[in-house]
């Protein structure tokens, strides 16, 4: 009996949803027209390290004490971590993709369980003594660091550097010689002794107070450790240095010397914080650069045109669609929107539903925008309802074995381009229609093409950068609010 009764409930269920999706046949049904394109290989890297830096220097000092008619714009390029791995094959690069991305959310989730288990601490080691750290910080990074990097001259002179961009990070730091222990990377290490600008920070100061895990040396100097989720740890001196930026320079910015690094963190050396916590990069230059900063992400195929990441006033393009930035209590490291619904072909998917995706009074759920996890994680029941609207509305594309984490995959094998159902997010105050290629994508070079989320058992969803490509991702952090420009990347 109880076995016929969930046949009927699940029979039923399935009535509903067609009913509630066949108003969008009559509509009519929106479609997306998809190029089909094998697995792309790995950018080409094309750096420059000729433009020299101006002789103007702006100063950031201990946490954005500087005058307010005082506004710079820089600009950088970034590229995908794979074209640092440019000789494995397509099909490898991608495993490891998915490979980085599934230990980048299990930290994310991480820190957010222990975040909401424990009130917020700041361990401190006594003045003198050698600390002994506890793995207190877990961040958005994971092995890799995050998906996307750029080059930055750091000291004076500028010594050019890889350093990953990620905004579920906020400390910044390099490897630096001598090195206890390091990792290997594509550049030399930085040498502080051959810096003008390298200072370090004294116990006292705010900025060694603002650290969440923090200590002293012999000469009462601010040492620093920061500890990933992955096993990953940076651990040295908390200085303040110069970053050049093209033909720019940031003064007096706080970013741990680490000493002593391990972890897989894929050539780059080191990491530019641009999380919401008082530490990151956008947080101390403050005023300077108006709290605002945007990134265009590429595909991350070999490509003439890389992405861009701007700081300032022109960061925020005039054609965005902006909605607010949400608070959690407490996290202040992840930027968090409101998500209230779902569309598929036009039609707005009945289950899922604005309390999926709500921050709880203990910290978890609620829904970021994370540029360093590829493929986006939607709260269990939300990715049900998605994935059973979409197969519904492709039941006419033929269908082919899950792949990794996607359990929704087709066999495009020897077609040009397919109509696909378009899939709309709903964000308070604006609507984001993304482009085919941000949720179908190819997973080989054979045609096989995957439905770009996957569910979680946690109650926070994360929106990814696959979903985030093309757009013009803009963080106006001064007016509390994130925007979406379509076509962002020219």
């Amino acid at each position: 009996m109880g076995g016929r009764s969930k046949s009927t409930l699940l029979f039923s269920s399935s009535v509903i949803l067609l009913l509630s999706l066949s108003a969008a046949v009559s509509s009519p049904f929106e479609l997306h027209s998809l190029l089909v394109r094998p697995l792309p290989s790995a950018p080409a890297l094309l750096w420059s390290d000729s433009d020299h830096a101006s002789d103007s220097l702006v100063e950031t000092s201990e946490l954005d004490k500087v005058n307010s008619n005082m506004t710079l714009v820089l600009q950088v390029e970034l590229h995908h971590v794979d074209a640092l791995s440019s000789e494995e094959s397509s099909e490898r690069l991608f495993d490891l993709r998915l490979q980085r991305d599934a230990l980048r959310v299990e930290t994310i989730y991480s820190h957010v369980s222990k975040a909401a288990a424990t009130a917020p601490t700041h361990p401190r080691v006594p003045p003198g003594r050698r600390p002994g750290f506890s793995s207190s910080i877990i961040s958005g990074l994971a092995q890799g660091s995050g998906e996307y990097f750029t080059r930055l001259g750091v000291g004076t002179p500028p010594r050019y550097l890889y350093m990953v961009l990620d905004t579920g990070s906020d400390v910044i730091w390099v490897q630096c010689s001598p090195c206890k222990k390091c990792y290997s990377q594509t550049d030399p290490i930085f040498d502080p002794t051959k810096s003008r600008s390298f200072s370090g920070i004294p116990c006292g100061s705010p900025l060694c107070r603002s650290l969440d895990s923090s200590g002293c040396n012999h000469r009462r100097m601010c040492l620093y450790q920061v500890s990933y989720g992955d096993g990953s740890v940076t651990f040295g001196d908390f200085s303040t240095e110069t970053l050049t930026f093209r033909r720019n320079r940031v003064g007096r910015v706080a970013l741990g010397c680490g000493h002593n690094n391990q972890g897989l963190f894929v050539g780059a050396a080191g990491l530019l914080g641009l999380g919401r916590g008082r530490l990151s990069f956008p947080s101390q230059t403050g005023r300077q650069l108006n709290r605002k900063f945007s990134y265009c992400l590429v595909d991350r195929s070999a490509s003439s045109k890389p992405s861009s990441m701007v700081f300032g006033d022109a960061a925020i393009p005039r054609t965005a669609v902006f909605t607010p930035l949400l608070t959690n209590p407490k996290l202040d490291t992840f930027y968090y929107v409101q998500l209230l619904g779902i569309s598929v072909g036009g039609t707005r998917v009945p289950k899922i539903r604005p309390s999926l995706f709500k921050i709880g009074r203990d910290g978890n759920g609620g829904v970021i925008i994370d540029s360093g996890t590829s493929v986006s994680r939607l709260t269990r029941p939300a990715y049900i309802a998605l994935r059973d609207a979409f197969r519904l509305g492709a039941s006419n594309l033929k269908r082919a074995p899950s792949f990794s984490l996607f359990d929704t995959c087709y066999d495009f094998t020897g077609k040009a381009s397919v109509k696909v159902p378009t899939v709309v997010l709903h964000f308070r105050g604006a609507d984001v229609s993304l482009p085919a290629t941000n949720y179908l994508i190819p997973v080989d070079s054979r045609g096989t093409f995957c439905f770009a989320f996957a569910g979680t058992m946690s109650g926070l969803s994360i929106i990814g950068n696959i979903q985030q490509q093309g757009f013009r991702v803009a963080y106006d952090l001064a007016g509390s609010r994130i925007g979406f420009a379509p076509n962002g990347c020219a």
